[in-house]
């Protein structure tokens, strides 16, 4: 997956005023207590970034 599609999925997902503030703000445990937008500096790709937020928002098998 790349990047600009994990952003159209938070996007479709949570709107587009608050999806970059989700993205940066939301610590996911799945991902080892960071956010998105510090999981992508740190070098996770996107689809293991999305199956974080598929898991922690209970979107259910559907959504990945």
């Amino acid at each position: 997956m790349w990047i600009t599609e994990l952003r159209r999925r938070l996007n479709e997902q949570f709107g587009q005023e608050y999806a970059p503030s989700w993205a940066k703000d939301h610590v996911l445990p799945e991902l080892g207590g960071v956010s998105v937008d510090d999981a992508l500096k740190l070098g996770f790709d996107a689809q293991t970034i999305w199956k974080a937020v598929v898991d922690n928002q209970n979107l259910g098998p559907q959504a990945r």
